[in-house]
């Protein structure tokens, strides 16, 4: 029996999907909130068979920060895929952020010890990764973390959270550890790195230079069921698929969905403004920012990312990320095309 904690958000989701399709009996920690309907309708994206795979999910009611729901959750099971996280740039969100991910992680770590499992596999992030020295370009997995350097709340809990991973290392605790790029895949349209998909079909008409990585959902899922099912243990590894321009990006979104892409570029300056606006509607419209000042200042960063290790040590090979666009605009709601078609 194998759990998987954040069964229901994209990685979660397609990983219980890939689980299920090979045979594995799973069983998915969430939260009693939490909407599982969202679980079902990615599995209809990849299987005619949709609802007997998500018939067979054993779901269990729990919570990350309650040590005694993990060690219930976790009888029985031999694997533990650990991703469950808040992602967010909010800096309302910081103390719940580090609760989650940090905290949570730990509450996981220590139950796992305590069950004696087989192995862990947790999914980071690229922002828990150090940034490269002067004369470098590329971040690898050995590049190192400075706290020097101006960090978002979600990248400092990130490396916290990994911490806890490498100290039940020490512990006994087999592990690896991803640290996947920006993931695109469908699903959750208006949520995390899916909304790259709904704001450019919604009509964005800026794009800036900055350049990151970028990987599908679906080598994330794969990359960690070969590395849980390897031999190898205590190493963590990053999955990136392309590094990419936004510009490249929102265009390339742009073309698959049929409309016209981001024309204007947005230099520091004006994204400084953007994000300045946002916050002046919250305080006097209540409305959430849509755009924080940690969105604008990674909007300029260029960082390229390094997938040898994994390559190497999988023979992996990852699908173009302009072939992960298209493949995810297929399952793009169709109403949203239509509505966007009237306009």
């Amino acid at each position: 029996m194998i759990l998987v904690t954040g069964g229901t958000g994209l990685v979660g989701s397609h990983l219980l999907f890939d689980l299920l399709s090979k045979g594995k009996k799973v069983r998915a920690l969430k939260r009693k909130s939490s909407n599982i309907e969202m679980v079902r309708t990615t599995f209809a994206y990849y299987s005619e068979k949709a609802d007997e795979l998500f018939n067979k999910i054993e779901w269990f009611d729990g919570d990350m920060l309650d040590p005694f729901s993990l060690e219930d959750a976790l009888k029985g099971i031999k694997d533990v895929y650990h991703c469950a996280a808040l992602v967010s740039f909010k800096k309302d969100d910081h103390k719940n952020m580090q609760d989650i991910n940090i905290e949570g992680t730990r509450n996981l770590v220590n139950a796992c010890l305590d069950a004696d499992i087989r192995k862990f596999c947790m999914v980071s992030s690229i922002a828990a990764l150090g940034s490269p020295e002067e004369g470098e370009d590329t971040v690898s997995e050995n590049t190192a973390w400075s706290p020097e350097e101006k960090r978002s709340g979600y990248s400092i809990s990130k490396f916290n959270s990994e911490l806890e991973v490498w100290r039940g290392i020490e512990e006994g605790l087999s592990a690896v550890i991803v640290n996947p790029s920006i993931i695109l895949g469908p699903g959750q349209w208006n949520k995390g790195s899916s909304q790259l998909f709904s704001t450019v079909a919604k009509g964005l008409k800026y794009y800036t230079k900055g350049i990151t990585g970028y990987v599908d959902v679906q080598d994330v899922s794969r990359s960690m069921h070969e590395l849980m099912e390897s031999k190898i243990e205590n190493e963590r590894f990053i999955l990136n698929g392309d590094n990419c321009s936004f510009e490249f990006i929102f265009k390339t979104i742009a073309k698959q969905l049929g409309i016209e892409g981001p024309t204007r570029y947005a230099n520091k300056k004006m994204t400084g403004l953007a994000w300045r606006v946002a916050f002046l509607k919250r305080i006097f419209l209540f409305k959430e920012p849509g755009f924080t000042k940690e969105n604008a200042r990674s909007a300029h960063h260029v960082k390229y990312y390094s997938n040898q290790k994994i390559k190497e040590a999988l023979g992996f090979e990852f699908i173009p990320i302009e072939k992960s666009i298209k493949d995810t605009l297929i399952h793009y709601p169709i109403e949203a095309k239509i509505k966007k078609t009237e306009k």
